[in-house]
């Protein structure tokens, strides 16, 4: 095989308000927490299971961190689509440790507000932005697969 894929999807909820900060060259970053659940039932008790995994997110795009940082708030449903990096850092005791983060890049990576605030789902990708209709969903409804 040539080549390799470093592509994660996400869809959740953010855990708390996205988190501000400028790089030395001015740049926005923008980070938040993202929690994605799965639930099923136990064979054996029958009872119902869930459990929860989060997923920091990092944007280093100006455009989408200002969207971010003026729509999303904790709760807020989200749709990410990034890559995986792994970060080396060294800690307050001089502990080197590592952290694996969903990275949207400059020019890669896709935000989409699922929450259906201001009559519509806001889809970001790159520097731009669209938005859908508030019926879109209706749309789906005659399809017969």
């Amino acid at each position: 095989m040539a080549g390799s894929v470093n592509k994660v999807i996400l869809i959740g909820n953010l855990g708390k308000d996205p988190e501000v900060r400028n790089a030395q060259d001015g740049s926005k970053i923008v980070s938040f927490s993202v929690a994605t659940s799965e639930t099923w039932k136990d064979k054996q008790s029958g009872e119902r299971k869930d459990r929860t995994e989060w997923h920091r997110v990092v944007l280093f795009n100006d455009k989408l961190g200002e969207i971010a940082e003026k729509y999303l708030r904790k709760g807020s449903k989200v749709y990410i689509e990034g890559s995986l990096q792994t970060r080396k850092w060294t800690d307050s005791n001089n502990i080197e440790r590592y952290s694996t983060e969903v990275v949207l890049s400059r020019f890669r990576g896709e935000l989409t507000l699922l929450d259906n605030r201001g009559g519509g789902d806001h889809s970001l990708e790159g520097d731009t932005a669209t938005s859908l209709p508030s019926h879109f969903d209706e749309l789906n409804d005659d399809i017969p697969f």
